[in-house]
């Protein structure tokens, strides 16, 4: 018997413009979840970020964060496995900020117990200070005067946030002196007006290799995994999934890549391509 799997983004795919589920996308994730279906979600976001936002589904399997850099069990909070960005060359993308731009990043990160952390100097730079007011009372974030990579840390992601015109320096120091030694994401931020994430990790630390992971833990062929996504980072999911999915609000890139365009975010596409695939016996609520 053929185990089929199903992996979704978040922003911009799953989630609304406004970083919500809407009730007809709980309600359809759920009852597949209950009727054995595995679903699950592979995203940027760490565990509490994406926890506040997608809670109401009671997922079952492990996730994927920081694109592909973690695994995670989200019912028992443990980590299961995944790829730490080497702690010298961290604090070298670290100091190469410094010293290009004045800028300094977001360090993500595991502490000794495994729980996440998230370092940053004081934020006085606008996307900084919208980016941390749009996770209230998130505890993972702890300010310092000076940020460093604290011995017994892994890096999970190093996160710069700001214009095009501070960023690119910064890419381009970095790729030039460590290469093929990390990852990079640079990309536009869906959320804050004129404003790009650059973010580094390790040279696995992608959703490509997120997925492949999760599969060997899952027991499921990669083959058999149906991709959802909207963004550049997608273009991993794409590439080791049997079949990807675009959202129509996804970049023209990676429609070209799918096997299929669906709805968008805001009209429920993921939701109603699962009720439709899985063919749940259900009953939509009025209003929907």
């Amino acid at each position: 018997m053929i185990t089929e799997a199903y992996i979704t983004d978040l922003d911009g795919t799953l989630l609304t413009s406004e970083q919500k589920l809407t009730d007809y996308t709980v309600q359809v994730i759920t009852e597949a979840l209950d009727q054995g279906a595995i679903i699950s979600y592979a995203t940027a976001r760490g565990y509490v970020s994406a926890a506040r936002a997608v809670s109401q589904i009671p997922w079952k399997h492990p996730l994927i964060l920081y694109n592909g850099a973690l695994i995670y069990d989200g019912i028992h909070g443990k980590v299961i496995d995944g790829y730490w960005l080497d702690p010298v060359i961290s604090g070298e993308i670290i100091a190469l900020g410094r010293e290009l731009g004045g800028i300094t990043p977001f360090y993500f990160s595991l502490d000794e117990a495994d729980c996440e952390r998230v370092l940053h100097e004081p934020l006085t730079r606008s996307g900084e200070v919208q980016f941390f007011n749009s996770r209230p009372g998130d505890k993972r974030f702890r300010e310092v005067n000076k940020l460093e990579c604290p011995d017994g840390f892994r890096t999970l992601i190093i996160s710069y946030i700001g214009l095009l015109e501070e960023l690119q320096p910064i890419r381009q120091a970095v790729q030039e002196r460590f290469g093929n030694q990390l990852q990079v994401h640079f990309m536009k931020d869906i959320y804050i007006k004129d404003h790009y994430f650059l973010e580094f990790s390790h040279p696995m630390g992608n959703k490509s290799e997120g997925l492949k992971l999760w599969a060997r833990h899952v027991g499921v062929e990669t083959g058999n995994i149906t991709v959802f996504g909207d963004h550049l980072n997608d273009f991993g999911l794409f590439s080791a999934a049997g079949r990807g999915i675009a959202v129509q609000n996804a970049q023209p890139e990676l429609k070209a890549l799918a096997h299929d365009v669906i709805a968008s975010n805001n009209e429920e596409g993921v939701a109603a391509y699962l009720e439709q695939t899985l063919n749940l016996k259900r009953e939509r609520v009025s209003g929907e």
